[in-house]
């Protein structure tokens, strides 16, 4: 997709880390290129016309796993990546968010057809096993940045789980 120019995009993304220090992260593939393999990345998506990136990652998040955080604080982390999904080279601009909250079971009820195909399975990770892990982990650096919190530990509230 080299010849192709890429479609700028912008996405808000949380890093949600539970009461006993684990992230949630999703595991993806891309069907129009099974020889790429998978990778894991936290909740998140697109920033849709009239939202910020605040907006989206909590959209995302409430969409994607069925929590709903009003507070997400500032911007933790930021980059910016190509990539080509299903045939469409993107250049993405993304803004992460860090979230704690007590340990959940995520829904699925707010999936969209896209997710349902493509996402294959989700799981709570410790740092030491995204340390020890030789699957891909996106963002890069997501170890270091966990490694860092040393914060005291603010939950949201139960309520907004399914």
């Amino acid at each position: 997709m080299a010849d192709q120019p890429a479609r700028q995009r912008r996405a808000g993304r949380i890093i949600l880390v539970d009461e006993s220090g684990l992230s949630l992260l999703f595991r993806c593939g891309d069907p129009a290129r099974p020889e790429a393999g998978t990778w894991w990345f936290p909740p998140g998506g697109a920033v849709e016309p009239g939202e910020s990136a605040e907006d989206s990652a909590r959209r995302e998040l409430r969409e994607e796993t069925g929590l709903d955080a009003q507070d997400l604080g500032p911007i933790v982390l930021q980059r910016q990546i190509e990539y080509e999904f299903e045939g469409v080279h993107y250049s993405q601009e993304e803004a992460y968010f860090r979230v704690r909250c007590d340990h959940f079971d995520i829904s699925d009820s707010g999936w969209t057809e896209n997710e349902r195909r493509v996402v294959q399975e989700h799981r709570w990770w410790s740092v030491n096993e995204l340390r020890a892990t030789t699957d891909t982990v996106y963002p890069e650096g997501l170890v270091a940045f966990l490694d860092g919190l040393e914060e005291p530990f603010e939950r949201i509230p139960d309520e907004g789980y399914p």
